[in-house]
């Protein structure tokens, strides 16, 4: 039931923020479905992904969209949003496939899905003695998942860089 509610919310967010003439608060409103959404990573036990969603999703973006919104000009007619068929077609469409693909998954937590089967006994049984440390999350991240990560900081790092380009002011150069 909680997770219905969590749902619930999440799309009343992404309604509200597209639905919203002031940029300022569809930003507010984008953050706190960053918060939702880093709850619902909690509620699936991605702990590691809820944290990143929450710095990320509700934190540096947040504030960058904040100071994007102080440097750009307002402009103080807002053009008329007009409803395009063929994207949203495209939009539905897109989201029943994704739907329909997720018919055939095992249930959540199922001890019959295939993680629980072949890829989590192996770093149960092996995971110590391989990695070399008795955490194992930190041996799945470090070792097993070792470059996976390093890409993933290494695109953090690169947008965060390309931001800070971006905003700088033109009097200050790096």
């Amino acid at each position: 039931m909680a997770d219905l509610v969590l749902l619930f919310f999440l799309i009343v967010c992404a309604v509200a923020a597209v639905v919203q003439k002031e940029l300022l608060n569809s930003v507010i409103i984008l953050s706190i479905y960053s918060l939702i959404m880093a709850v619902v990573w909690v509620r699936l036990g991605a702990v590691d992904v809820a944290i990143t969603e929450a710095a990320v999703g509700a934190g540096i973006s947040t504030v960058l969209f904040i100071a994007v919104l102080t440097r750009v000009k307002r402009r103080e007619e807002l053009t008329r949003i007009r409803l395009q068929i063929l994207p949203l077609i495209v939009v539905l469409a897109v989201g029943l496939t994704l739907i329909y693909g997720t018919l055939d998954m095992p249930d959540f937590g199922s001890p019959a899905a295939v993680t629980n089967t072949h890829v989590v006994p192996r770093y149960l049984e092996k995971g110590v003695e391989e990695t070399g440390t008795d955490n194992y999350v930190a041996g799945i991240l470090a070792s097993y998942r070792g470059y996976d990560t390093l890409g993933e900081t290494t695109v953090i790092f690169t947008a965060g860089l390309c931001v800070v380009l971006l905003l700088r002011s033109n009097k200050k150069r790096l």
